[in-house]
């Protein structure tokens, strides 16, 4: 095995090459969680993963439960399978706790502050209403706390760690919190041992090929905790070692074909950002351009699983606009599929062409 197999079987397994998926809730659950901090980006990492998706119906599946948004890994936000999200924050928010403990202590926020805010943020949310972030720290505001921007964020940002508070739906452009209860089924709670392992198994899959470096990285776990979940799932999978480092993976009959078309690429995409070490995505070159935003800060272009440009869009009323960096050269056949990728993505936006610059 070697860095364009690898790119290869993570182009199949991440469900960007031949997807088996049409509904955007299963490939959640497939994906274990989807890094979602750019919301219109997040969307499109979605549609480009599933079969006849739009921006539309995709928001559809969020605002209607089936898909939850909150801050759960690393600390930043993630899609999550509403199934999932309880047991994924019982594991992942410790240690998210413990990274925030140092902001914490700057701004004067500690437990008995938590718990007086989680409580009326509970109640202000328990008759099923939807609030927006404004409206929720405004009546936090009237209990005598100090809210300024930061300490807002980080009081809602600790109630969803607490499992208080999720997305709710959106009300026109805003984003709005619901109570964790109301959006999250109860189940059984998973030992730690058992989470860690169903964690792994979910990001082999989806993920693989991957080493431990990687998981810790994803999941935001120690790596002491990585390695209990990785040797806990290692005889499920396939594994290589490739300049020094194993790799887990599903079993294949064969390395998948990878067609030479351009294929555009979300800035903050699971195929980059999901891996401690992406060289088999960014050559060293391309990589250390400004202009690809380490493949993760900037949407790209990728061809055969390695990022070849970047780009950017602006949206009109019935069009979209590209405009293209070229990082790397770019094959014929690549040059001459911009355009259908291009009309793909307008699509998805319910635009009814694209220009490229």
């Amino acid at each position: 095995m070697n860095l364009t197999d690898i790119a290869a079987l993570r182009l199949a397994n991440q469900q960007i090459l031949n997807t088996r998926f049409t509904d955007p809730a299963e490939l959640v659950t497939w994906m274990g969680a989807v890094q979602s901090q750019d919301f219109a980006m997040a969307k499109w990492a979605l549609g480009l993963r599933l079969k006849k998706a739009t921006d539309a119906s995709i928001e559809q599946a969020i605002d209607a439960g089936g898909i939850i948004r909150t801050h759960i890994m690393r600390p930043t936000w993630h899609f999550v399978a509403k199934e999932d999200a309880r047991w994924i924050m019982d594991l992942t928010a410790p240690h998210v706790y413990k990274l925030a403990g140092t902001m914490y202590r700057q701004l004067k926020l500690d437990n008995s502050v938590f718990r007086v805010t989680n409580g009326l943020i509970g109640k202000l949310l328990a008759d099923g209403d939807e609030l927006t972030r404004e409206e929720v720290i405004a009546e936090v505001n009237k209990a005598g706390i100090e809210t300024d921007n930061l300490r807002a964020t980080h009081i809602m940002f600790q109630a969803e760690l607490d499992k208080i508070i999720c997305n709710g739906a959106r009300r026109g452009k805003k984003f709005t919190y619901a109570l964790f209860d109301k959006k999250v089924p109860s189940g059984a709670a998973l030992q730690r041992d058992e989470a860690l392992a169903a964690l792994a198994k979910r990001y082999f899959a989806s993920h693989g090929p991957a080493t431990v470096q990687d998981f810790a990285w994803w999941s935001g776990l120690s790596l002491t905790d990585s390695k209990l979940g990785f040797e806990a799932v290692r005889r499920e999978f396939e594994s290589a070692s490739v300049d020094g480092r194993e790799y887990l993976f599903t079993t294949v009959a064969e390395l998948p074909k990878v067609h030479s078309k351009a294929i555009l690429i979300p800035a903050f995409d699971e195929i980059t950002i999901g891996y401690a070490d992406r060289s088999a995505a960014l050559d060293d070159a391309v990589a250390q351009n400004p202009e690809s935003g380490s493949g993760i800060f900037k949407p790209v272009v990728m061809v055969k699983g390695k990022v070849v440009a970047a780009w950017r869009r602006t949206e009109k009323k019935d069009s979209v606009n590209i405009e293209m960096a070229r990082l790397a050269k770019m094959p014929a056949a690549a040059e001459n599929s911009l355009d259908a990728a291009g009309t793909a993505y307008a699509r998805f936006l319910g635009k009814k062409s694209v220009v490229f610059h």
